[in-house]
């Protein structure tokens, strides 16, 4: 079973909000999932981006891989903690 980090869409029409999940790789976009990892917040400015460091280190040294989207997210994440430390 090939696990992946990812998004799933939540909100309205027009108003996307985003969880960042562990997913089965083969699993729907919007479909069962393992674990949350975070959110993701695109209409906020700036952008709101919470992901919780310890899981997702924990699943990436399961194995699990991010796609493009959620790696950019990650290294956006890890810039604002070090501007804020």
């Amino acid at each position: 079973m090939a696990v992946k980090i990812r998004l799933t869409r939540k909100g309205r029409k027009k108003q996307p909000f985003y969880r960042i999940i562990v997913a089965d790789s083969h699993a729907p976009r919007d479909g069962k999932f393992l674990d949350i990892l975070g959110t993701y917040d695109p209409l906020q400015e700036p952008p709101v981006i919470n992901i919780d460091t310890d899981k997702l280190e924990g699943w990436m040294a399961k194995g699990a891989l991010p796609s493009g989207t959620v790696k950019s997210l990650i290294k956006q994440h890890k810039e604002a903690l070090v501007e804020t430390v």
